[in-house]
């Protein structure tokens, strides 16, 4: 049986931090904020996925209360999903995630983020898309105060006996 999930998360532009998206380094004069890297992308997966096996969502997961999650790489957190999934007699089919951005331009990162998103998940790079879009300038992406992302997925059921 196919399940669908979706996920959005946001998080604001700010100094002195770094800029992760997807796992990938970003070169940009400022980074997100939030409790772990702040990968606004991988947040909006992690959501998608948990949400698909009605498993709640990254903040029942990965409380922003604990220290165990301070300034933890997501794509620590997406291997966590993908192993909560795996539990739960559930494996991941396709990942889909766009991230909305005025600046930096993303199009030169997408191809190792689609491969780190693989990777984590352990599927092949056929089955994850990432996308960058802009805002025309409008809302709090345009005006550069922070970074959205959405993201689709789909997972399975694993049939009884199936690895």
């Amino acid at each position: 049986m196919v399940r669908i999930g979706h996920g959005y998360d946001v998080h604001r532009l700010c100094e002195g931090r770094k800029l992760i998206l997807c796992g990938e380094e970003i070169q940009f004069e400022k980074g997100l904020l939030g409790h772990s890297d702040a990968d606004v992308a991988l947040h909006a997966l992690c959501d998608a996925l948990l949400g698909a096996a009605a498993l709640g969502d990254i903040g029942k997961h990965f409380p922003d209360t604990s220290a165990e999650f301070e300034g933890v790489s997501s794509m620590v957190l997406l291997k966590r999903v993908k192993e909560i999934l795996e539990g739960g007699g559930f494996f991941v089919g396709n990942a889909d995630i766009t991230i909305v951005a005025q600046q930096p331009k993303l199009a030169p990162y997408i191809q190792k983020m689609r491969t780190n998103v693989a990777g984590a998940l352990g599927i092949d790079i056929s089955f994850v898309s990432v996308k960058a879009t802009t805002t025309e300038r409008l809302g709090f992406e345009g005006g550069g105060e922070g970074i959205s992302s959405t993201a689709v997925c789909t997972i399975y059921e694993k049939k009884s006996g199936e690895g």
